[in-house]
This record gives structure tokens, C-alpha cells and sequence, in this order.
């Protein structure tokens, strides 16, 4: 049994709503960047999907810039958390306007 294309982009259409609902009714900055993840990561499923059924490697070695561009992001995200949270400011995205404290 063979998995065809379809099923990739089901999958990753599943994975992108979820990563969507997640950015937008969470108010937790740490949700909003797993949900962002998720997001990205429905993207490479896609990537490699089309990359398969062309046979070519292009999105494959796409999908490997999105996920350093998606390491970057996690570590500027985190720092930006770690930050707001030494300077004991509000963690909630809705409250949340500028960076100073």
C-alpha cells in the first residue's frame, strides 16, 4: 500500500489549522512559538510531499533552511521570554505592547 500525495497534504492541512487555532486564541508567548513550530513544520510535510511526486530534491533542501530559520526563531523567541520574565513583565501576549519594563 502506498501512501500517495493526498494524504501528505491532509495531514499537513491538519497540522497548519491546529498551528493557526493555536496562534490565534493562545495568549502565552511559549504557545504562540509551539504553535508557530507546528505551523512550519505542516510547511516541510509539504515541501518534502511535492519534492517526492517531482522527484527532485529542491524541496527537500528547502525544507532544511526552513528548519534553521525555525531554530533561529525558537532561540530569539525564548531569549525574548527568558528576558521578560528576569524583569518580572506580564507573560500575556494581549497585555503585552512594548518590551520596557
Amino acid at each position: 500500500m502506498s501512501v500517495g500525495i493526498p494524504m501528505f497534504l491532509g495531514v499537513s492541512a491538519i497540522l497548519f489549522t491546529i498551528g493557526l487555532i493555536g496562534v490565534l486564541l493562545r495568549r502565552s508567548p511559549l504557545t504562540v512559538l509551539l504553535s508557530l513550530e507546528i505551523m512550519l513544520n505542516s510547511v516541510n510535510l509539504t515541501l518534502v510531499a511535492f519534492s517526492r511526486q517531482v522527484g527532485g530534491s529542491d524541496g527537500q533542501v528547502f525544507a532544511l533552511v526552513v528548519m534553521g530559520i525555525a531554530a533561529a526563531e525558537v532561540v530569539v523567541g525564548l531569549g525574548l521570554v527568558v528576558a521578560m520574565t528576569r524583569r518580572s513583565m506580564v507573560l500575556d501576549t494581549d497585555e503585552l505592547r512594548t518590551l520596557r519594563g
